[in-house]
């Protein structure tokens, strides 16, 4: 009985120490994204100020390049998923998530520190654009690492609902942004968050970002690359792009198609909506950070419950049930939004809901599409370009396309060629809900 009662005690201790470690991968992933996000957050709902400070010209010329810039972040995506990708499947997630967090955090604290337009000219808003490259060449690592990271650590069985902790990290550093500007908006009023209140939540960001580097120190790598690297004298070799892109390419473009839908809708109602809801309905500043800081709340609670749901139903049923809803919905909704602030919270919070399927099941679906040897590099490649293509420049397009036509239902529009282009890529997706990450679903499905 004494045998038994210690080997039960064993057991437990080593369960207990195995959730021990589990918490703290969900935290140091999350943590992360949560930093990257938040510096979107808050240029996405600062940018009326970043704009004004930084940029010449008028008010909408000053805007529009402000969100151009926004953009260009984007554009350097890839080379940071083709430079960070391959270093994480050679040398391991953690290294490079710790390298990534200090670039991005760093990058942000710098924008809180460039002198006005009318102090050093053209170089504000040169050094906005360098900054802003910085963060794209650090996030192009950042994302696709988190969330390798979070899918190796977790059960097979539960990858859903713990993976859907790293979006709420994403919805989280959007909301402390938002929630920040809003806040000295409310607090120092209009004049003095345009002279220098808009600066203070970018200086944030450090203590954010050593924060997140202390967390990810504190981590082994998963167990999941230490098997493969095991096998190997320095890591898992990864083959060159042309090899990649050869022996993996159903993998990519499932992966890009669904990234087009994914962050098309997540950029256009995520970052752009503050400009929106100002610019184009008609709500004041604060009322039009107000409607998404709601919003984004809400989908927090159920991001939770819909990755779990996910390990129950399946990847691809929750991201049907996403992408008919919008496609079928979005205009509606919009339609809702321009009837007033009641209308704007509650068209919002629909369409936040209608996404969260698609966002919670980000970080379980993707990266097990890939097998171990080439995940990092796979996943950070095929996202990030579509990413830089679709997702950052959404706000720029959605605010182009009113202007070129005059409708102000083209962002919802575009929405929903988004979403048919992500229902086309999930026609080829296989299934990954329960499966181990050794597997090679594509190969299988070939098979």
């Amino acid at each position: 009985m004494t045998v038994i009662s210690s080997h039960a005690a064993a057991a437990a201790h080593h369960a207990s120490a195995q959730d021990a470690i589990l918490r703290r991968a969900i935290a140091a992933s999350a943590m992360g994204n949560a930093t990257e996000w938040f510096d979107y957050g808050i240029y996405a709902y600062g940018v009326t100020f970043i704009s004004a400070a930084l940029f010449p010209g008028s008010t909408d010329e000053a805007l529009l390049f402000a969100l151009a810039t926004f953009a260009i972040s984007f554009l350097v995506r890839p080379l940071g998923g083709l430079f960070w990708g391959p270093l994480g499947d050679r040398l391991g997630r953690k290294s490079v998530l710790a390298l990534t967090i200090l670039l991005m955090s760093g990058a942000t604290l710098c924008v809180g520190l460039i002198p006005d337009h009318a102090a050093i000219g053209f170089w504000a808003p040169t050094l906005l654009i360098l900054l802003r490259m910085v963060q794209g060449f650090s996030t192009g690592g950042e994302y696709g690492g988190a969330a390798t990271f979070m899918a190796e650590y977790a059960p097979d069985d539960r990858r859903g609902f713990y993976g859907s902790f790293l979006e709420f990290g994403t919805l989280a550093g959007f909301s402390l942004g938002a929630a920040l500007m809003l806040g000295f908006s409310l607090m120092l009023g209009d004049a003095a968050m345009h002279a220098w209140g808009w600066r203070i939540p970018f200086l944030v960001a450090a203590p954010m970002g050593l924060v997140g580097m202390y967390l990810r120190s504190k981590m082994e790598d998963t167990p999941v690359f230490q098997t493969a690297a095991a096998l190997h004298e320095a890591g898992p070799p990864t083959p060159r792009l042309g090899l990649l892109v050869q022996g993996h390419w159903r993998a990519m473009l499932v992966v890009g198609g669904l990234v087009v839908a994914l962050n098309v809708v997540n950029y256009t109602l995520l970052s752009y909506m503050p400009t929106y809801l100002q610019r184009r309905i008609g709500l004041s500043s604060d009322e039009a950070l107000i409607v998404p800081i709601i919003g984004m709340l809400l989908m927090m609670a159920f991001l939770p419950f819909a990755g779990a749901l996910s390990d129950r139903v399946g990847r691809r049923a929750m991201w049907r049930v996403s992408l008919i809803g919008l496609l079928v919905a979005v205009v509606p909704l919009y339609m809702l939004m321009a009837t007033g602030l009641a209308g704007a919270i509650v068209g919002f919070i629909l369409l936040g809901l209608l996404y969260v399927p698609q966002l919670a099941t980000i970080s379980a679906t993707f990266p097990a599409l890939f097998p171990t040897q080439v995940r990092f590099a796979g996943f950070a490649i095929a996202y990030n370009v579509s990413t830089s293509i679709f997702g950052g420049t959404a706000p720029a397009i959605g605010s182009g396309l009113i202007s070129l036509t005059g409708n102000e239902l083209m962002p919802a529009f575009y929405m929903m060629i988004a979403c048919v282009v992500g229902l086309i890529a999930l026609r080829f997706m296989p299934e990954t809900a329960g499966r181990s990450l050794y597997d090679d679903p594509f190969a299988e499905k070939q098979a």
